[in-house]
């Protein structure tokens, strides 16, 4: 075993023992496969505790699906989608947005990974014109890929201009648990509370195996998810190894008390390193 570390990634580390007993609690007999066994009703149960009852939640194997299949359902070819230029859509989706949903990307450049109404408003026009993208989707990642934080009031600004132009705000939320701990709110105040249309959950980079979820905060939006899915080629069969990860990760505040980890160990790294006059 090797004790080296790595910054790179949250996903060079391993996974929460009490995520493992779960998988293992779930690997006895036999359970009813694609979603219909009790460990995912009990997951659902839980994800409509934290974001409110009317959401529609679906999971996904990783979290370059529950962004891109997720915003393909809500989607046409021939519509934009605004992200900052250092957006994970934009930089490690490998193009998958462009592939899989086959529209325009519109990527704004920031000083610190975060949207603005003024810096969206230039690239909101064209609506009507057959010689123009449709801009649809304003996309921010919370928290951004340069460890910057929206708060409520923030989100809410950019929801309700969205939704002013009769667009959609989608949420990275890979890290969204992060945030939350950070901010001090429940998750659903960061999302559906907001005026948040769709979210795209992470498990995987808060101590799971694999895992993350597609919550839609207005129903009408997810009618074709679960075609999308299977076309997409995520929908589990064994989705119970899934859903038992989601049951322990809401359970005694588990995904709160592993952000809330990572983020004092961000603290403690910057601490020791900001005097370096070598670190950048």
């Amino acid at each position: 075993m090797s004790n080296n570390k790595g910054f790179a990634s949250d996903n060079h580390s391993g996974v929460h023992p009490d995520i493992l007993k779960a998988i293992i609690s779930a690997n006895v007999g036999h359970a009813n496969a694609y979603g219909n066994d009790d460990y995912t009703k009990r997951a659902v149960k839980k994800f409509k505790e934290y974001f409110g009852s009317n959401i529609e939640v679906y999971f996904v194997y990783n979290g370059t699906a529950a962004n891109i299949l997720g915003l393909k359902t809500i989607t046409d070819s021939f519509n934009s989608i605004i992200c900052a230029e250092t957006a994970h859509l934009n930089v490690h989706e490998c193009c998958g947005p462009e592939n899989f949903i086959g529209c325009k990307l519109i990527t704004v450049p920031t000083v610190d990974g975060k949207l603005t109404i003024n810096k969206i408003k230039p690239h909101i026009f064209g609506f009507g014109d057959p010689h123009c993208a449709q801009p649809k989707i304003i996309s921010i990642t919370q928290p951004t890929e340069l460890g910057t934080v929206y708060t409520p009031e923030e989100i809410r600004k950019l929801s309700n201009f969205a939704h002013k132009n009769k667009m959609q705000l989608h949420i990275d939320g890979a890290r969204l648990c992060n945030a939350a701990a950070y901010l001090d709110v429940e998750m659903k105040d960061i999302t559906g509370n907001v005026g948040v249309d769709i979210l795209s959950f992470g498990g995987t980079k808060n101590g799971m195996m694999f895992g993350e979820a597609v919550i839609f905060f207005n129903k009408q939006l997810s009618k074709n998810f679960v075609f999308i899915r299977k076309q997409g080629m995520q929908l589990p069969s064994k989705m119970r190894f899934i859903s038992s990860q989601f049951e322990a990760f809401f359970s005694n505040d588990l995904w709160l008390k592993n952000a809330k980890h990572s983020n004092r160990m961000a603290q403690l790294l910057y601490k020791e390193i900001k005097d370096v006059s070598q670190v950048k």
